[in-house]
């Protein structure tokens, strides 16, 4: 619960990319081996061109769903997307980030579990 006295959020929304690397052959991969560095650089790129001053895109170390690809997570709304291309990067923006709506077929849902340890 938030406090009436409690100043503003420095930033409307928090984009965490993951940018963990693993080995290369490693059983579960990795979202650096999967150009997540690349997507992120282009994210932040675009949110300032975009004029996103209140959305601050960040590196992140694993986030644990190393499987589905180069994944973000965007807070403070806790939605979790896939992204595999800049078209990927470029729905998000736009609809979640400047409409402020998701992109359905990029979403990570709780059928996205990373597999049991062994």
């Amino acid at each position: 619960m938030t406090d009436p006295a409690d100043p503003p959020p420095y930033f409307r929304a928090h984009v965490f990319v993951c940018c963990n690397r693993r080995p290369d052959g490693h059983r579960r991969g990795s979202c650096a081996a999967a150009g997540s560095e690349a997507l992120r650089d282009y994210m932040k790129a675009r949110a300032k061109e975009l004029g996103l001053r209140d959305v601050r895109v960040n590196m992140a170390g694993c986030l644990d769903r190393c499987e589905f690809g180069p994944t973000m997570v965007i807070y403070p709304d806790g939605v979790w997307y896939g992204v595999k291309t800049r078209e990927d990067v470029e729905a998000v923006l736009q609809a979640h980030l400047i409409e402020g709506g998701r992109v359905r077929h990029l979403m990570l849902t709780e059928a996205h579990q990373p597999p049991a340890k062994t």
